[in-house]
């Protein structure tokens, strides 16, 4: 039975919709069969639960487009914390993914869903690329049974590879590669046993070669394609990261990244890639043409060195804007508000960064106007529910599903602004959660998540670091 909510006396709300409709003048938000059936100054009802949002602002839940789980155990790992892209990959994820057994993926997964959880994120895209031939276990169900326990929706964006850059038989047994396949038929039985169509969806799988480049054939890349579309499933991968992207492709395929995914069927709305960094001019009109979309990971890009992409000029080339956090591996604060934090600053920083002297042609002096408070919301909001396929989710909207957060600013941080609205992506930090829902369900009360018990999964983690450590160290 689903309970009836009012949400009475909110000091703002954003709607994740654009222009003059970013923000509503409603206080009030009203609950019914798990949507938002009324907007307003709302008089009670019997049948209300009344939670006071004094105080408070409001914001649709965030939909992360880009994660992978498995790395929330691989923070801060000291021989790649200072390498760039291809030698932090070698350094760190591909080093310990070996390492893991269903114990310890199973807590790296759950630290990760409570970190977002307890930033305001309710919808998480994994892409997971923990497979290999002969696995002991499965990956994709502990993803959604630890999802589903918190109330979150969740996409599995099924990574893994069927070529590698090394020969087989030297590579240890959770390096190697799957066959084509075994890969597709696994797609196959993933979307019998999970996949939900709609646009309220609470599960979804996606087509996720983990790199578009490296991880497959081109032919193959081309038949996944071909294969999602016949699934009804939406694709993803990781594209254009950093320049090897540009010098692989025109290595391997005389072509730039854009164009091989093109030529291979890999763009167009049910598309979204992560990053994108590294573009060129042509590249970017393919991509907007074909209304692509980005999973924009500021933080995880600036902490490997990779650099900024620019989503003004994308989202100006018709593309849709997304934003992930990528690893924890690579981005050691894996929520969604140091994300949007992260998102909004460095936007006027990119742009700021091609000002020049008006002597030599200058028109502007600085790069503030690049984005607003209200596109960041945006872009982690209705962005990342439309390249997800979740069209009833995203925005604070009669109709639309429940998904959304009450953001108590009672921290010192916030106190002194003009508009609180914006506190908690402009002040940054994590701002206390008062409330938050998912499909009008109640999941975190008074910053608490049920049936979670922080003491106990901060000791779960450290014992399962130790852990990790110990079987790396024994590989070696």
């Amino acid at each position: 039975m689903n309970t009836q909510y009012l949400i009475k006396n909110a000091y703002a709300i954003l709607t994740g919709l654009s222009g003059d409709a970013a923000r509503s003048s409603a206080t009030d938000i009203r609950i019914q069969d798990g949507k938002i059936s009324a907007l307003g100054q709302l008089s009670p009802e019997p049948e209300d639960t009344i939670v006071d949002a004094k105080d408070c602002v409001i914001y649709p839940a965030w939909v992360n487009t880009h994660h992978h789980l498995f790395q929330s155990l691989l923070k801060g790992e000291p021989q790649g914390l200072n390498q760039s892209l291809t030698s932090w990959l070698a350094s760190t994820p591909y080093r310990f993914r070996g390492a893991f057994d269903e114990a310890t993926f199973r807590i790296a997964v759950r630290i990760g869903l409570i970190e977002l959880l307890r930033s305001g994120c309710a919808t998480v895209a994994d892409h997971h690329y923990l497979y290999w031939p002969n696995m002991p276990f499965d990956g994709a169900a502990i993803l959604f049974e630890e999802a589903e326990k918190l109330g979150m929706r969740f996409v599995l964006c099924r990574g893994g590879a069927t070529q590698t850059r090394g020969l087989e038989s030297e590579l240890p047994q959770a390096l190697r590669a799957e066959k084509f396949e075994d890969y597709m038929l696994d797609v196959e039985r993933l979307v019998q046993q999970y996949h939900q169509p709609q646009g309220n969806a609470m599960r979804k799988i996606v087509m996720a070669p983990t790199s578009s480049l490296h991880s497959t054939t081109a032919q193959q890349f081309r038949e996944s394609a071909k294969f999602a579309r016949q699934l009804g499933i939406g694709l993803h991968s990781h594209l254009s990261e950093t320049v090897d992207y540009l010098d692989a492709a025109k290595h391997k395929f005389a072509m730039t990244p854009v164009q091989f995914c093109a030529e291979h069927d890999w763009v167009g709305s049910d598309v979204w890639f992560a990053h994108l960094v590294k573009l060129l001019p042509e590249e970017i009109k393919i991509l907007g043409q074909t209304h692509t979309g980005i999973a924009h990971c500021p933080q995880s890009n600036a902490r490997l060195g990779s650099g900024i992409a620019d989503l003004v000029a994308l989202e100006q080339a018709g593309m849709t804007i997304s934003i992930g956090v990528d690893g924890a591996a690579s981005n050691e604060a894996a929520d969604m508000l140091s994300e949007t934090h992260a998102a909004w600053l460095m936007q006027r920083a990119r742009k700021g960064m091609l000002a020049v002297p008006q002597y030599d042609g200058g028109l502007f002096e600085g790069g503030a106007d690049a984005a607003t408070i209200e596109d960041i919301v945006r872009w982690g909001t209705a962005g990342g529910a439309k390249v997800l396929g979740l069209d009833q989710v995203g925005t604070i909207e009669v109709g639309q599903q429940a998904d959304f957060v009450l953001y108590q600013l009672d921290d010192p941080r916030y106190f002194g602004l003009h508009d609180i609205a914006i506190g908690p992506i402009a002040s940054g930090g994590r701002a206390h959660i008062k409330a938050m829902f998912i499909a009008g369900k109640m999941v975190v009360q008074e910053d608490q998540i049920p049936d979670v018990d922080m003491k106990e999964l901060a000791w779960q983690a450290r014992q399962a670091v130790q852990l990790l450590q110990q079987r790396t160290l024994q590989v070696a």
